[in-house]
């Protein structure tokens, strides 16, 4: 069907109804003449459009049955080729929100946007064109501008450009943007309506990140102020349905795209072609997370079956399997899921590089600490490992420029190209040569246990949506085959599609950037969200923004959280680095939280663990501290760049020179940040004044990473450490402290807790109770004189009356000139408060372990029921608190001796500081020991037998003889100097 040319011009005068009427007549139309009414659509002019937007709203989006029918003809999709232009002919002329599904490779990244720039400026809207495209990581905002402005034959920065975090490249003349995500949600904090902005074009949406989740919540809201705007949704996967009812029945298009096909094998077809022989001994355990746990047997059993087990089992019996040989099968009963095979990933890699033709192969692996490992296996490989016969390259979120032109570029000749990438590679970046997949079906993510308020960070299965995606990066230039090293069965059980990093991850970060929107309501702004998150767990990020003074009571931001929503970090290291401003140590603080913002600078290689924990350990210098080993690791760094030896340091010492030079842009950044906002000047000598004061820069690392507190408990040959929400929790191997056999300070803080089978704590730093007490959380009275409680009565301190005032008085004053400082960064307050900084300085140096404060206990003797062993009233070992007592003191651990009496009985004698204490008889030697113990501790804690009623409940008087100890101790230390 032709359409007149008067009829055309006709078209051009008409108000906003053109455009239903040119969908309408669509429906008589033949599917020869889809393009012809594209073309004629591109004929109104988007201009015209435009002006009629503001006034009337063109109703296409009402009925997207009627949008698909340009792309249904009797039912069947029509398959246009790759050029894109066709559908965007028809993308200029629609209404606010259009969602967009392709196929890897379809060119929608790439393609679209360029074409809305070009259409722009042959239309003379050039100037005013202004398209921002955000990407779910760095590297792909980067590899995707890079290859847009190659394609234009630009140099990168001029027309197309890029920002990520610390770094980017665009000019007064750049008007496409790409950008991560939590680049424009930035701009969206200080630019509501994005004034200037034409299109934006979130992608990857079908990931599911918190920050697109953010961006799309927020976008929505924009919309009905800033009519003009353009969005278009782009997801790699067909759940587009999803997207386009939040916004209203957004239509939708699909673009497909052309790949090879890719045959799937899985993990019994693998079994079977390579021959490998699965056993209980040859799969690497937890995910490779041995590497990461103190000792073996911290390892919490797992049970022996789970819901994949029965999966394979069921299928076994059901003689699913019966067409497979009986070695494969063997190799089916023994797969074990809860492990990653490296072994059967080289079996595969060696039968891919021995028996297929060329092609480049991509390795899923579940995180970089696998990543590192594999290839530290590979390369030990004969084959695998010989640089003239393959490339073996990583692909990981932080890897640097050069690191990505290898990826992208094709090998030698005769050297196939290996390379083991993260989840990433499922859809952010395109390796056009690949050939061979290989997926472990695993990828490690963060979920969120909002009921015990933990992070679990564990390898979890993939989705099926996943699976496809991976399978999909093969087939790009030749017939391709991916190897799903997973049985059938078990990807049939996979969800459909990844669970939302909104619904599995802390808010904390999230909701303070809610309330730098002004929102009222945090809970009811993320209800508007695609899947609101849990209640309680944004009750959990709210309740955690109050206890560190960035909302008040009634959600409002305070003078610390309005600083802090200007800080692009977590919002316990935002407060920690404004906290160094303030109290001048700025310069370790600063390093300290740039390192915790990025990948653990200290690398812990499979093979080399003992020397590279010596070298980290070396840097911590017995301070009990991860914090300051980075600190020292870093300056040892900036010296040796200054003497042109910064790579044999680093090699040496097991660091990574990448990751420290992030750290070393990201304190720019955030020093940068801070100078603006004038809570530090540019006088490096002020602003680090009290930066050598290692006992004040441990008490600001307190004041940041609380809640984050574990007690020291010292047992009888060991120690452990108690949080307030999990009880026992272990250390990671890599920490400094987990070195050690004792550590003299009461409190560990610490950054981050997660859990695999257990609680870890990583980054961890020793600190004393007056450091606890006056950069802690609130304080409150407790049942007696001489008893303060801190966060809800879970920490206990007991001291001399006297001093309880003088603390709670020095907390608020200190409290009030923190807060003097944060209403006026021109303050000084080592002038303002000059003998409150000097007591403070006085008691966080001088406290250490002093042995003032005794943990929440109850330490006087309890009641002897029979021949039981006596325990505290609360149930602990009195060897292991006599121990701890002694050892928070600074003193040595105590010595027992026992004798075998005649009555078959023994007695127990406990010496410590030349005092002996003597137990009563008891039927076995440790029974006899921790009777000694209770009679030391009930003298330490003044309730002997001899004049302290058993009846009598009150809790004890922890001073006199505690105090006499520690006059005799001070007294021969004043002798000895």
């Amino acid at each position: 069907m032709a359409m007149k040319e008067r009829e055309l011009m006709d078209m051009k005068e008409r108000d906003g109804d053109v455009v239903e009427n040119v969908v309408k007549k669509s429906n008589r139309i033949g599917g020869d003449s889809v393009s012809f009414v594209l073309l004629n659509l591109s004929s109104v002019g988007p201009k015209n459009l435009h002006s009629r937007r503001q006034n009337k709203q063109i109703n296409v989006s009402i009925n997207p049955l009627v949008f698909q029918t340009l792309y249904l003809v009797h039912g069947i999709d029509i398959m246009f080729p790759i050029d894109i232009i066709f559908y965007m002919n028809l993308l200029l002329f629609l209404l606010d929100v259009i969602v967009i599904s392709g196929e890897t490779g379809c060119g929608k990244t790439t393609q679209l946007p360029q074409y809305i720039l070009e259409s722009e400026i042959e239309s003379g809207r050039g100037a005013f064109c202004s398209i921002i495209c955000t990407q779910p990581r760095r590297i792909s905002a980067m590899a995707v501008a890079e290859r847009v402005s190659a394609e234009r034959g630009e140099p990168l920065g001029e027309t197309v450009g890029y920002k990520v975090r610390l770094e980017g490249m665009k000019g007064k003349n750049t008007h496409l943007l790409f950008c991560t995500s939590g680049i424009l949600l930035r701009r969206l904090l200080s630019d509501r309506n994005l004034n200037g902005i034409t299109h934006v074009f979130v992608d990857e949406i079908h990931e599911r990140g918190m920050n697109e989740d953010f961006l799309l919540i927020v976008l929505k809201d924009l919309l009905p102020r800033r009519r003009d705007l353009r969005l278009v949704l782009m997801s790699a996967t067909l759940n587009a349905e999803l997207f386009s009812s939040y916004f209203g029945g957004a239509p939708t298009i699909h673009i497909p795209g052309f790949t090879y096909p890719v045959r799937a094998h899985f993990l019994e077809d693998v079994l079977e072609m390579t021959g490998y022989k699965l056993t209980s001994f040859n799969q690497i355990d937890d995910y490779g997370q041995d590497k990461l746990w103190k000792t073996q047997k911290q390892l919490v059993p797992r049970k022996r079956k789970n819901q994949i087990t029965a999966l394979v089992e069921d299928a076994l019996n059901k003689s699913s399997f019966e067409s497979y040989s009986g070695r494969a099968r063997d190799s089916l009963s023994c797969w074990t899921p809860d492990c990653i095979g490296f072994n059967l990933i080289e079996a595969v890699l060696c039968h891919i590089s021995r028996k297929e033709r060329q092609g480049a192969v991509l390795v899923f692996m579940t995180g970089w600490e696998d990543i590192s490992s594999l290839r530290d296996q590979l390369k030990a490989h004969p084959l695998l490992g010989d640089p003239n016969r393959v490339l073996l390259l990583t692909c990981h979120g932080s890897m640097g420029t050069s690191e990505q032109k290898l990826i992208f570029g094709r090998p030698p000749p005769n050297i196939r190209k290996i390379v083991l990438a993260t989840n990433m590679a499922e859809a952010s970046i395109t390796i056009n040569d690949v050939v061979f997949v290989v997926d472990c079906g695993k990828a490690k993510e963060t979920s969120y246990d909002a009921l015990n308020n933990t992070p679990c960070l564990l390898p979890s299965w993939i989705s099926q949506a996943s699976a496809r995606q991976r399978r999909g990066r093969a087939g790009r230039v030749l017939p391709g085959e991916c190897y799903h090293l997973y049985p059938k069965c078990v990807y049939h059980a996979f969800a459909e599609y990844q669970l939302p990093e909104l619904l599995r991850t802390p808010l904390n970060s999230l909701c303070l950037q809610i309330k730098s929107l002004q929102v009222a309501s945090i809970g009811e702004f993320l209800s508007a969200a695609l899947q609101p998150p849990e209640p309680l767990a944004v009750q959990n990020a709210i309740d955690f923004l109050t206890s560190i003074g960035a909302l008040d009571d009634k959600e409002n931001l305070t003078s610390l959280g309005k600083y802090l929503s200007i800080l692009p970090v977590d919002p316990k290291l935002g407060k920690m680095l404004i906290m160094g401003a303030v109290f001048h140590c700025f310069d370790p603080v600063l390093t300290i939280v740039s390192g915790l913002s990025v990948r653990d600078p200290f690398l812990l290689p499979q093979d080399k663990k003992d020397l590279a924990g010596t070298a980290k350990s070396r840097f911590s210098a017995k301070d009990y501290s991860d914090h300051m080993a980075l600190v020292r690791a870093y300056e040892g760094w900036k010296d040796a760049e200054r003497e042109g030896s910064a790579y044999e340091y680093c090699w040496r010492n097991f660091l990574s020179a990448q990751t420290l030079q992030a750290i070393h842009s990201l304190r720019k950044q955030f020093n940068y940040i801070l100078r603006d906002a004038g809570l530090v000047g540019a006088d490096a000598s002020i602003n680090n004044k009290l930066s050598h004061n290692q006992s004040l820069v441990r008490a600001i690392i307190c004041s940041g990473l609380f809640p984050g507190i574990a007690s020291v408990v010292h047992r009888e040959t060991s120690m452990s450490f108690k949080t307030m929400d999990d009880g026992q929790v272990l250390l990671f191997a890599n920490s400094v402290n987990a070195r050690y056999q004792t550590i003299p300070y009461p409190w560990l803080v610490f950054g981050e807790k997660v859990r695999v089978n257990t609680v870890f704590i990583r980054d961890s730093t020793g600190v004393s109770d007056s450091i606890l007490i006056l950069f802690g959380g609130a304080l409150n009275h407790g049942v007696q004189a001489g008893h303060l409680r801190m966060l809800d009565g879970y920490i206990d301190f007991f001291m001399d009356p006297s001093l309880v005032d003088c603390y709670l008085k020095l907390k608020e004053e200190l409290n009030e000139l923190i807060q003097k400082k944060l209403e006026d960064p021109s303050l000084d307050i080592h002038q303002e408060g000059k003998y409150l900084m000097l007591a403070v300085q006085e008691l966080v140096s001088g406290d250490q372990c002093e042995g003032r404060f005794v943990f929440g206990r109850d330490s006087r003797k309890p009641k002897e029921s029979g021949d039981n062993s006596r325990f505290t009233k609360d149930g602990t070992n009195p060897k292991s608190l006599l121990q701890t007592l002694l050892m928070r003191a600074g003193h040595s651990p105590p010595k027992y001796k026992t004798k075998h009496l005649k009555t078959n009985e023994f007695r127990a004698l406990v010496e410590f500081k030349g005092m002996q204490f003597v137990g009563k008889p008891k039927k076995n030697k440790q029974l006899a020991e921790r009777d000694a113990a209770i009679e030391a501790l009930a003298w330490l804690t003044h309730t002997s037998e001899n004049h302290r009623d058993e009846e009598d409940n009150s809790p004890p008087d922890v001073t006199d003889n505690m105090l006499k100890l520690l006059g005799k101790r001070r007294r021969s230390k004043r002798q000895s100097g």
